[in-house]
């Protein structure tokens, strides 16, 4: 009896990356500019975006940057204007978006790093988690043609562990807005409202899309 040989199994699939256009709703998402829904499509592919932020951090704002050492300091305590930021956005192979983010703050040996990546949770909720374990579960939506993330929640995941963290230990509220500025350039604003202590962390800065830069000297 002759045997047949074994057929290697086909290889599965690899996950899609995260699709924000079915959070967001259709509606708000056709309302986001082109280059909003490129830069945060399904199938975007890996970006580098270089840019300068303006950096505010208040007292109390200070104690959790400190705090947050304790998981991998994903706070920036640093107050300074026009810092050299870098970000890098890529897929994690899991079905989740990376933003890796390198603050070049004067007076600093290296860059401060942040990186969280924003995926669904067992719900199908938008979650954002941090390398050192603090997690927020997102609301995502279309406001005046800007791309808008609000913290809901927050809580601390070891593991298979996922202990809630009550609003007053959290830094406040989160609450990120992406704006185009046409011409290749787009703007990012970060602000966290604590319910006794105000604005605790404020970033913004403006980015230049390398994707659009490209089109355009081609087109020339």
């Amino acid at each position: 009896m002759t045997c047949s040989p074994t057929r290697p199994l086909p290889a599965a699939p690899a996950p899609r990356g995260l699709d924000l256009s079915t959070l967001v709703g259709a509606a708000g998402w056709a309302r986001l500019p082109a280059a909003v829904r490129r830069r945060f499509g399904v199938d975007h592919g890996t970006a580098n975006y270089v840019g300068r932020m303006e950096l505010r951090c208040s007292p109390v704002g200070r104690v959790f940057a400190a705090l947050s050492r304790l998981f991998g300091s994903p706070l920036c305590g640093a107050t300074s204007a026009a810092v050299p930021t870098s970000v890098r956005v890529f897929h994690d192979g899991c079905g989740g978006m990376v933003w890796e983010r390198l603050f070049h703050t004067a007076g600093t040996r290296a860059p401060h790093r942040v990186r969280s990546t924003k995926q669904l949770d067992a719900g199908g909720g938008l979650v954002e988690r941090t390398d050192g374990g603090l997690a927020m579960a997102l609301r995502v939506f279309e406001d005046g043609g800007a791309l808008v993330f609000e913290s809901r929640r927050f809580a601390l995941v070891l593991g298979r562990l996922r202990v809630p963290v009550p609003a007053l230990l959290t830094p406040g509220t989160c609450r990120v807005t992406h704006t185009d500025l046409g011409d290749g350039l787009f703007r990012f604003d970060l602000d966290m409202v604590h319910p006794l202590w105000g604005r605790t962390f404020h970033q913004s800065g403006v980015f230049a899309d390398p994707v659009v830069a490209v089109r355009a000297g081609a087109a020339q």
